[in-house]
């Protein structure tokens, strides 16, 4: 009976974001390669490769909400435009995409207005949280490197979910590495592979 309940519970697929596209930044930079816009990579194939042999059942990303900021009001706009775009793209290709949180602009120590998210790894943590409460999950897979997602890692995991940490080879999170019950690391390779949409 137990078995028969658990193929009824989900795998989902949980990512960062802004997370995950500052890695593959990171990827095409060493790699001495041009980035491609975001709203024109091939995201679900790269996942699918990756993810090969999990029935994913749901695939999330998670991105802040982007206000204008006064101080830099057509550097905003430009932002909320490529949000948009992506936000597009991603849901043609099978994504839920989830605004939560805010970007927030402030100036650092030299003057520099700097843009950041404040609140995504806290939705994340709670959808995952509460999806092991509801018994609804069976496998949560965590694209993202923010150690801060530990404390909800431990959590899921003694309530018997099963969490996979999705990173990249290029400089893994061995903090997420040890938390979680499985790793799968995306190639360098992998991620210029799947650099258009068209593949």
């Amino acid at each position: 009976m137990v078995f028969l309940e658990r193929n009824k519970m989900k795998t989902i697929l949980y990512v960062d974001g802004r997370n995950f596209l500052g890695k593959l930044e990171e990827v095409f930079k060493t790699e001495k390669k041009l980035r491609p816009e975001w709203h024109k990579y091939n995201f679900k194939s790269l996942l699918d490769q990756v993810l090969k042999g999990l029935n994913v059942d749901s695939k999330i990303f998670y991105f802040a909400k982007i206000k204008e900021h006064p101080d830099t009001k057509e550097k905003s706009q430009e932002l909320i435009k490529a949000r948009r775009l992506l936000k597009t793209h991603l849901e043609q290709q099978g994504f839920q995409v989830i605004l939560t949180g805010v970007v927030r602009g402030n100036y650092n120590q030299d003057g520099v207005l700097v843009f950041k998210e404040k609140g995504v790894d806290i939705s994340i943590a709670v959808d995952m949280v509460s999806a092991a409460c509801a018994k609804s999950m069976a496998i949560a897979i965590l694209a993202s490197s923010d150690s801060d997602l530990q404390p909800a890692i431990r959590e899921i995991t003694k309530r018997g979910i099963e969490c996979i940490y999705l990173g990249f080879e290029l400089m893994p999170n061995k903090g997420l590495a040890s938390t979680t019950k499985r790793t799968i690391l995306i190639r360098n390779s992998e991620v210029l592979q799947f650099n258009s949409a068209l593949i």
